[in-house]
């Protein structure tokens, strides 16, 4: 039995919904009370978590964001399944890592066409049904990385700035309509679009040295910043782009200076 709380009644939609931030938001949603569609282009994975979640309140449909078709159809299919739609999470994703001068042109346009075209497919199939209802709730997932830059990111930096920008547009054009769309920004986080680099030996401990928090996130804790703003406690937020990074982008890059400095002073000999 599903304990009916924040979500319950309410369908959800999550792209990039098989595994990593999405598949942690699906569950969350779904263990509050609502119905959710995941879509995605891993079949098995996707398969697998309706299975864990159960067929009665949950779907599967195969899904590429990158096309505007396949991203109505998803919408199409989460109104024929259950009504309505409550929330949607344009959460699908991919990373790049390039200099810009090697950067191959086709890499770079399937990164704008997964981060950003996704984005705004996603926007323009569901906002016609939730301007109708005069309700709903958009969340993208954008990055610490739209708000600052990386080295060797450019597409993938280029994309989640626009996707950053393009909510705040849609925020502003929709706030009448009674629907909600912003955004959430990642730091690092274990998922399965970090698992490559992160086997470079020392590279973690390097990055995680770099957030204040010290760690990276979990699935789990941003899934928990996207439910808030899914939800009806977050009912006069709108066109916000929130960091969920553990402090990275509040941090200048500067030295830790009072560490550098006790880590010299424990180091100097004893007179």
């Amino acid at each position: 039995m599903i304990e009916r709380t924040r979500f319950g009644g309410k369908v959800a939609v999550i792209t990039g919904g098989a595994s990593g931030i999405g598949a942690a938001t699906a569950r969350l949603l779904h263990a509050e009370g609502a119905s959710v569609v995941i879509g995605d282009l891993d079949a098995a994975a996707g398969n697998a978590l309706v299975t864990e979640l159960g067929v009665e309140h949950t779907r599967f449909i195969i899904t590429d964001v990158s096309d505007f078709a396949s991203v109505t159809a998803l919408i199409d299919g989460a109104v024929a399944a259950f009504g309505r739609i409550d929330v949607l999470v344009n959460n699908a994703g991919i990373g790049s890592l390039s200099s810009i001068g090697a950067l191959p042109v086709e890499d770079w346009k399937k990164v704008l066409a997964i981060n950003l075209d996704g984005v705004f497919f996603g926007c323009k199939a569901v906002l016609p049904e939730m301007v109708a209802q005069r309700a709903g709730a958009i969340v993208n997932t954008a990055s610490a990385s739209g708000l600052a830059a990386d080295f060797g990111f450019a597409a993938y930096n280029a994309a989640k700035a626009g996707v950053i920008n393009f909510t705040r547009t849609a925020a502003i054009d929709h706030a009448r309509d009674g629907v909600r769309i912003n955004a959430v920004c990642p730091g690092p986080v274990d998922t399965p679009i970090l698992a490559a680099i992160q086997g470079i030996p020392g590279l973690r401990a390097d990055w995680e040295d770099r957030v204040p928090i010290g760690r990276f996130a979990t699935p789990a804790e941003i899934a928990q910043v996207i439910a808030f703003l899914a939800s009806d406690a977050a009912s006069y937020v709108t066109g916000i782009a929130m960091p969920v990074d553990g402090g990275l982008t509040a941090h200048t890059g500067q030295p830790n200076l009072p560490r550098v400095m006790s880590v010299l002073a424990s180091a100097e000999p004893s007179s």
